[in-house]
């Protein structure tokens, strides 16, 4: 007999797959299913609309003399790429750390930190006499 003509065949079917994946497999998926998983899923869809929209709108693309080029990078900030201290131009990412976190370049945070370490050196000698 053909299976697609077995009347039985989709009782079996669903006995062969409850049997290897459990009853759980073979229930139907509204029974668990109620008004508070429904507002829950529906709050969950708006927020993901929202964070879609958010990044669409900074992946958008405006022409500019002809080209088009992503809006966030229009927007963005200049970062500090000369240094405050000595003046200096820079290009390493070193110095991006060092520029956000010490206002400063690196060999500028390199020559602070020696002479404060001799100015410490120098502090313990004088009280140890």
């Amino acid at each position: 007999m053909d299976k697609k003509k077995d009347p039985d065949y989709i009782a079996k079917l669903e006995k062969a797959i409850e049997k290897k994946y459990g009853s759980e497999a073979i229930q139907n998926p509204r029974k668990y299913w109620d008004e508070e998983k429904e507002k829950e899923y529906l709050q969950q869809l708006k927020i993901m609309a929202e964070n879609q929209r958010v990044i669409d709108e900074k992946n958008e693309k405006v022409e500019v003399d002809g080209v088009f080029i992503s809006k966030k990078l229009l927007t963005r900030k200049s970062e500090k790429r000369i240094c405050p201290v000595c003046s200096a131009y820079s290009f390493e990412i070193k110095d991006d750390i060092y520029m956000r976190k010490f206002d400063c370049c690196y060999e500028c945070y390199i020559e602070m930190a020696v002479t404060e370490r001799e100015n410490r050196r120098k502090v313990r000698l004088e009280t140890k006499q």
